[in-house]
């Protein structure tokens, strides 16, 4: 589990963020992953957990038939999803809780879905041994984030900026979750890299 202090500090950052989130996160949809959401959202099937909903920016593109959970460290940025789901008519289980340590059983859930919030949570390593403690054997985790480019030029910039990031937002710009999965002991089904190696999308199976 991540120290205390960790997701004390990223409680209170995203906290703060809350109220400009969508406006800002928007802008680099358009530029990064402008069908991201839909490509991630579609592929869920049966019980859903999203880990760091955020403020519900999801919600929108999940498939009616499945029943979704969804985990945040901070409580403004649940209390915007809350609304959102509201509006849309959509039920949702909404819980705070950090990635690190998810208050559910092992084997809960079909898929574990995470967008664009990897690269934010404190401890990525725990976070996706987590969400494999979670899921069925045969249960998908589906994600999609920035991630550390495999062009060299593009990762010398994405270093250089990440100090900034960090002190900004708590962004890492230079992670690689997919080692990280199969190191979890997923089978990978499916990477893809997008916008000069920045994004990935990334799909796995607990066998």
């Amino acid at each position: 589990m991540m120290s205390q202090e960790a997701n004390e500090r990223t409680r209170r950052l995203w906290d703060r963020y809350a109220p400009r989130y969508d406006r800002e996160i928007r802008r680099s949809e358009r530029l990064l992953f402008p069908d991201g959401r839909s490509w991630a959202c579609s592929r869920a099937r049966g019980e859903v957990l999203e880990v760091a909903i955020g403020t519900g920016l999801n919600l929108p593109y999940y498939p009616r038939g499945i029943t979704l959970t969804g985990i945040d460290l901070s409580p403004a940025m649940l209390a915007i999803a809350w609304d959102r789901a509201g509006a849309l008519g959509r039920t949702v289980d909404l819980r705070e809780a950090g990635a690190d340590a998810l208050p559910f059983p092992e084997a809960s859930f079909d898929t574990a879905v995470c967008t664009v919030s990897l690269c934010n949570i404190p401890g990525d390593r725990a976070a996706i041994a987590e969400m494999y403690r979670v899921l069925r054997p045969g249960g998908q985790l589906i994600l999609l984030d920035h991630v550390a480019s495999d062009r060299r030029w593009v990762l010398a910039i994405e270093r250089l900026l990440e100090p900034v990031t960090l002190r900004l937002n708590g962004d890492f710009l230079t992670r690689r979750p997919l080692p990280l999965v199969e190191a979890a002991g997923f089978t990978i089904t499916g990477s893809e890299r997008l916008k000069l190696g920045i994004i990935e999308r990334l799909t796995a199976v607990k066998p």
